[in-house]
């Protein structure tokens, strides 16, 4: 049993819990500290592309849920459009699902990261586009329909991309700190 338990420990990566565990953190009080889109919309977009970069598929979808209803319970997002947090979850598991495909499935994962932030951000501003003009209107007045539906439209499309720019920055900083080179010099 002591051996059991040795091993278990050994599996353990302190490292990797405490990196997962910051990333975490700052997806769910970020929405709390900032109530900027523009600030917030790319650290978090940044934030579920480097979990699925350096933690895999499944911890990115995990947190993807958490910032926003933290948005909506810290007030960046109004109480008004708690309707519309699901669609926001599910466009955020948009990007990272393209996000992931493209970048696993390119022999040059450079190219396939790039072209994953693309499609992945267009898809999530078209789904939250389409998603939140359709409900927004049965829901809501016709006025703040139009600037929710803005604020669904196009600053999805740029805080995605804007976020898949800090995410690649970080983790080429982080892949040259622990490797001394990037895998793409290396192949």
């Amino acid at each position: 049993m002591q051996y059991l338990k040795e091993k278990t420990f050994e599996q353990i990566n302190i490292s990797s819990i405490t990196q997962f565990a910051g990333l975490a953190s700052m997806a769910i009080f970020l929405p709390y500290l900032i109530h900027i889109q523009w600030i917030t919309g790319p650290i978090v977009n940044a934030i579920l592309i480097l979990t699925l970069l350096k933690f895999g598929f499944r911890n990115a979808i995990a947190i993807a849920v958490v910032p926003s209803l933290m948005a909506l319970s810290g007030g960046l997002l109004p109480a008004i459009l708690a309707p519309v947090v699901p669609f926001i979850m599910i466009g955020n598991m948009i990007l990272i699902l393209c996000v992931d495909w493209f970048y696993n499935n390119f022999k040059d994962k450079t190219k396939g990261y790039w072209i994953g932030i693309i499609v992945g951000a267009a898809l999530k501003f078209l789904f939250l586009f389409l998603s939140v003009n359709m409900i927004s209107g049965l829901l809501i007045k016709q006025e703040l329909a139009i600037k929710i539906a803005q604020m669904m439209s196009w600053p999805q499309f740029y805080t995605a991309v804007i976020g898949g720019v800090i995410a690649w920055g970080v983790w080429n900083k982080i892949k040259i700190k622990n490797y001394g080179y990037t895998q793409e010099n290396n192949s």
